[in-house]
């Protein structure tokens, strides 16, 4: 990876301080995804390559079909911290307590993260929301650091890209982002191996939930919301667990009517609903109004406590946002 100069104010102070500090702690935001993991990877192995201190620290484990990520196994699963560090680089967290890791406040932050509506809560905030997945704005900080992007580092950026834009599905892919992808396959890794890893290997149980949730999915608003529904009970009758569900969000996507999907999983927590959408329907502004947040075709929310017509309303505000792209 060649040196080049930082065209943002916020990169170059990030860049200095990471190369005048010694130790750092890396987190993301909690129920880690490709991107969020890719991007911890990547930087932490690119300071690493000049000699830093690094930890990895996420409040929940990565889900099984990432296991075949490189240096996977660094990342600590903890739910506090209390050590000393130079800095503490939050990636991919609109708001500090997404992490859901206790001890990072009052420490020296650095906020790096490509969605909309990030509440700037640290020292130095690198708010992008061109960038089409967190790992676009690290890999121009690891240029910028001037590390040799490696096999290992290319592959976890990739992932992280590959997953973000759902397979260079949604609509913020930029000229960008197939830029960065021709230098990591000049690295010599396989593409196509890579997202064989991501999406070939799933299991059994995985595959009998894809039948049983499209065998029971709903269709609304003229049949252009497709709405899913998964409890524990369903996990457990085909045999597989909640990392089984990652990915199958996008599946009614592929009709055409279908402009909309709705999943909605019962959880300890309340409702967790997860949204997708096709082209220019935004349904960030549905997990904005209730509470979550996302990106333009892909967010979700958590309903605490939800009331008999809380799908209703859902279905409503997803409908209306059908509507207003329509207009």
């Amino acid at each position: 990876m060649s040196k080049k100069t930082p065209v943002h104010a916020e990169l170059t102070q990030i860049r200095d301080m990471l190369l005048k500090g010694r130790s750092f702690l890396l987190t993301s935001h909690a129920r880690p995804d490709g991107d969020s993991l890719g991007s911890q990877l990547a930087l932490a192995a690119a300071l690493r390559q000049l000699g830093k201190q690094v930890r990895i620290i996420n409040s929940d484990p990565a889900p099984d079909l990432y296991a075949f990520l490189p240096d996977l196994s660094t990342i600590e699963i903890v739910a506090s911290v209390e050590d000393r560090f130079d800095a503490v680089v939050v990636l991919e967290c609109s708001d500090l307590s997404r992490a859901g890791v206790a001890g990072l406040e009052g420490r020296p932050l650095i906020n790096i993260d490509h969605h909309p509506g990030n509440a700037m809560y640290g020292d130095i905030n690198w708010h992008d929301v061109s960038a089409c997945a967190c790992a676009e704005m690290v890999f121009e900080l690891v240029t910028a650091l001037g590390a040799h992007l490696t096999p290992a580092m290319a592959t976890h950026v990739y992932v992280a890209i590959l997953t973000d834009t759902g397979s260079f599905r949604h609509a913020n892919i930029t000229a960008r982002t197939f830029e960065i992808c021709r230098q990591i396959a000049e690295t010599g890794i396989d593409p196509a191996g890579v997202a064989a890893h991501v999406y070939n290997n799933g299991s059994l149980g995985r595959l009998r939930l894809t039948g049983v949730l499209l065998d029971r999915m709903q269709l609304e608003h003229q049949r252009r919301i497709a709405v899913l529904a998964v409890n524990d009970a369903m996990l457990t009758e085909v045999g597989c667990d909640p990392d089984d569900l990652e990915g199958i969000v996008n599946l009614p996507l592929a009709a055409q009517r279908v402009r909309a999907v709705v999943f909605m999983k019962e959880t300890d927590e309340g409702l967790r609903v997860s949204l997708r959408s096709k082209e220019g329907i935004d349904v960030r502004q549905v997990a904005v109004s209730f509470g979550g947040g996302g990106h333009l075709n892909a967010a979700g929310f958590t309903v605490e406590h939800p009331a008999p017509d809380t799908r209703g309303q859902i279905l409503a505000r997803v409908a209306s946002v059908i509507t207003d792209s329509d207009e």
